[in-house]
């Protein structure tokens, strides 16, 4: 009994939390931009049908349902997740009644809705926390199996040359370094006033593009200013983006296995709940990551995900043909079964990997 208590309030209570924090801003995304556009939004739903419980406010029904594998709102007249076979009645407030490009940045508003989120998270975390500077070509941290490890680096090390190039900053150090993947290079530092070297090579980094020797700087924090704050957010986030598009590439590319590369409800719950184990900045950072993990996802162009009403949308543009309601029916019963298989695979992943 303890066991579950404790499993319960250690991993699942952190990440129904975070998960919900995510749904909902991806669901406001929808909800803000319909409401901009004169669309009606019949139902705001936590979770895929059936319904368990909620309340009516106006014109729309905000409600959680059974299945936990995200959430939806319901457009007037918009076949989605609720498998609403209503049918389209070309009232001015429907979503098919709508121009294009309309019903797209609806759609795209909910992705849009995470990765402002995660930029929301990183811009502020800079403000409170401030920009770490490197103070010079100093070794703050040696990372362990890592070249520098083995060369024989420790923290407090000032590193003076590189293949004879005098390093005067902590950029100049890394450039080189990012330049010299499984290139061997001779790095010279000193210890207490004591001139040594090495032979290293960069290790490369796959999922990165470029080679590391596993050190940190030594730094301090700076308080950034407004406009230094935000472009430290903007780039936190684009360099994530590109990180994850290349672990995706990685992935189905056979570089990274599925199993170490996929992972599902069961060990991301258990990543947040060592998360949180951190603390509070911690667990708030690792909901910014998934926001943006969920908000590219979900532009994949997959039925019943928003890139794939993208996707049938884009085709509409292009041949100026509305897809008819069964079809799009159709493809949503397709996307939702695809989906489901998908989780279910990932939830058996998750127990291969973590038992």
């Amino acid at each position: 009994m303890m066991l579950m208590l404790s499993i319960v309030t250690t991993y699942l209570l952190p990440f129904i939390v975070v998960l919900g924090v995510l749904i909902i801003a991806h669901e406001a995304g929808h909800f803000l931009a319909a409401k901009a556009f004169g669309i009606r939004v019949e139902r705001f739903s936590v979770g895929f049908p059936p319904r368990l419980f909620g309340k009516q406010i106006g014109e729309t029904d905000y409600c959680v349902s059974a299945v936990p594998l995200g959430g939806y709102v319901k457009l007037s007249g918009m076949i989605d997740e609720s498998m609403d076979t209503g049918g389209v009645k070309g009232e001015p407030w429907e979503f098919m009644s709508k121009p294009v490009w309309v019903r797209m940045l609806v759609l795209f508003a909910g992705p849009l809705a995470n990765v402002l989120l995660t930029i929301f998270v990183f811009t502020v975390s800079v403000f409170i926390t401030g920009i770490p500077e490197p103070v010079g070509p100093i070794v703050g941290r040696v990372m362990e199996n890592m070249p520098a490890q083995t060369a024989g680096l420790q923290p407090g090390d000032r590193i003076v040359r590189i293949d004879g190039a005098p390093i005067s900053s902590w950029d100049d150090l890394i450039r080189i370094i990012h330049a010299s993947p499984e290139k061997e290079i001779k790095i010279e530092w000193e210890r207490s006033g004591a001139p040594m070297s090495a032979l290293i090579t960069p290790k490369l980094d796959k999922m990165l593009g470029y080679g590391l020797v596993g050190i940190d700087a030594k730094t301090i924090n700076v308080r950034p200013g407004f406009f230094k704050g935000m472009a430290v957010g903007w780039q936190s986030t684009w360099n994530l983006t590109r990180m994850m598009f290349r672990s995706f590439g990685m992935l189905f590319s056979g570089d990274v296995s599925v199993k170490e590369g996929l992972a599902g409800p069961v060990r991301i719950a258990q990543m947040t709940g060592e998360t949180a184990k951190a603390g509070f900045g911690s667990l708030v950072m690792f909901m910014a990551l998934l926001s943006l993990n969920l908000g590219i996802i979900n532009l994949f162009p997959i039925p019943a995900l928003d890139g794939g009403h993208l996707l049938l949308l884009a085709y509409e543009g292009v041949t100026r043909k509305p897809i008819s309601t069964k079809v799009r029916l159709v493809v949503q019963q397709i996307g939702m079964a695809m989906l489901l298989a998908l989780m279910l695979f990932v939830i058996f992943n998750d127990f291969v990997n973590i038992f």
